[in-house]
């Protein structure tokens, strides 16, 4: 808590004016100016409060000591444990520029376009959850300065020979990236970090505790080394298309199949230890049964990402309203042989089957958070290379697999009925009709799993962190 100078109420970080700002006599002050005795040291650590939740072990870190009382991760109600530590400190931070008026706005702007979304999603007391929270990024910058020599061909015809001309291209060097971001924090999913993107390093700001004061920060507790190969590849292509991109260069194919450490000594290319940086990010969590549902804003643009669940009774009404009028005019239009119909059946059969394999095999992936490096190399650190490819979990377990797989059967009875009345191949139409309604039958009941799956593919499976420490976990 910073006290105000004035009359010893809390500053808190105002984002309409980027001031500490006290909420009892609106004394306004300078964030840099307002530090407690152990910030004002120049040193790698400060003291935060530590918020655990005791039903899912996720953290997050304030400089306030008021009490939380609901988990933004697990979207649980309940009185968070606290506790003070000392955090490493970041070197920067972009400061909230959204207001949470303007962050509801947003969300209530998206919103209007789900349809289907169930309405508590749209309810004002739900809306109001939303939380601002410091995501913690890794900030990479790259340097590439020296002389650089590469190989090169032009390839032309003349009358009926091809002719090959060999090149030793070189030219100077002189490039840098600076704030290459990626997401610091194994609890912060990969796939909304990416969804929210991206955020305007022009407007970082060296870091002060003091911008905490009202909000928020997530944990970094990902190693910086995991990202460090991915920025050294993004800089050398960028690079490279750059010199063939080059005048003199343009009609000259660079054919040097250089290894990744082979490119990188050719183009000089340093990449330091990055920085610790702090972005805003509003979050808001929905919890239903054994799934959450994430919402979020980017705090500097406004940008939306949210998983927005459908409401099923919506979905069949709206579905019901639009297949009248198309059922309606296919009979007035068409008339379907009974070998046909049956066809046409089999094909959306197998069609639906497919749908909902793919599908389970999202949910299956989203739950594993397999493509999550962040969590991959955090949960199973031992079992994961430098790059954070987790080789012994990148295949999913058939009983997860299982688990969500029994929804396919109406589908797969529908494709088996039709292929044995076409082999069967019985003299009367009505084979042909009752088998085609019964595979529609069976086409609709897979139908109905994949809207129900659908529900479990846009929420997530309720968090479980592993964190250890502190007085109360020890």
């Amino acid at each position: 808590m910073y006290e105000c100078p004035n009359c010893g109420g809390n500053l808190k970080f105002d984002i309409a004016t980027q001031q500490l700002k006290c909420d009892y006599c609106l004394t306004q002050k300078d964030p840099y100016e307002i530090t407690k005795e152990k910030d004002a040291e120049e040193n790698n650590l400060f003291d935060v409060t530590v918020f655990t939740c005791p039903q899912c072990g996720g953290e997050i870190l304030s400089t306030d000591t008021s009490i939380a009382e609901f988990c933004s991760f697990c979207g649980a109600s309940t009185i968070l444990t606290s506790r003070i530590r000392q955090e490493k400190r970041p070197s920067y931070i972009i400061p909230f520029q959204q207001t949470k008026a303007a962050c509801k706005q947003a969300y209530i702007a998206k919103m209007r376009r789900a349809i289907f979304a169930p309405d508590e999603l749209k309810h004002e007391k739900y809306i109001d959850g939303f939380r601002g929270i410091y995501i913690p990024y890794w900030a990479y910058s790259v340097s590439q300065k020296g002389s650089v020599h590469l190989k090169g061909e032009k390839t032309y015809r003349k009358g009926d020979y091809v002719y090959t001309d060999h090149y030793d291209l070189s030219g100077d060097i002189d490039a840098g990236y600076h704030d290459l971001s990626y997401d610091a924090s194994s609890s912060f999913s990969d796939t909304i970090s990416e969804k929210i993107a991206p955020f305007d390093v022009k407007g970082t700001k060296r870091f002060t505790p003091s911008f905490l004061s009202g909000f928020y920060a997530d944990t970094a507790d990902v190693d910086s080394r995991l990202y460090r190969n991915d920025v050294i590849r993004l800089a050398n292509a960028t690079s490279l298309d750059a010199i063939r991109k080059q005048a003199e260069f343009r009609d000259v194919t660079i054919t040097d199949k250089k290894t990744a450490p082979s490119l990188s000594n050719t183009l000089h290319t340093v990449c330091p230890s990055p920085e610790r940086t702090l972005y805003p990010v509003w979050f808001m969590s929905y919890r239903k049964g054994d799934r959450v549902a994430y919402a979020t804003v980017n705090g500097q643009t406004g940008k939306v990402a949210a998983d927005i669940p459908i409401d099923i009774r919506k979905y069949l009404l709206g579905t019901i309203l639009l297949a009248l009028p198309v059922f309606l005019l296919l009979n007035f239009l068409f008339t379907f042989k009974p070998a046909f119909t049956l066809v046409l059946s089999l094909l959306l059969a197998v069609f639906t089957l497919v749908l909902y394999l793919v599908e389970i095999n999202q949910i299956c992936r989203q739950d594993l958070r397999t493509e999550d490096r962040g969590f991959q190399f955090k949960q199973f650190s031992n079992e994961t290379d430098s790059e954070g490819k987790n080789h012994g979990k990148e295949k999913i377990p058939p009983t997860e697999f299982l688990k969500y797989g029994k929804g396919f059967l109406g589908s797969l009875i529908a494709i088996l009925l039709a292929i044995w009345i076409f082999i069967f191949n019985p003299v009367s139409d009505l084979w042909y009709y009752g088998g085609a309604i019964a595979s529609l039958a069976g086409v609709l009941s897979t139908v109905m799993a994949i809207i129900q799956k659908y529900n479990v593919l846009a929420t997530r499976k309720l968090p479980q962190f592993d964190r250890k420490g502190g007085d109360d976990r020890a």
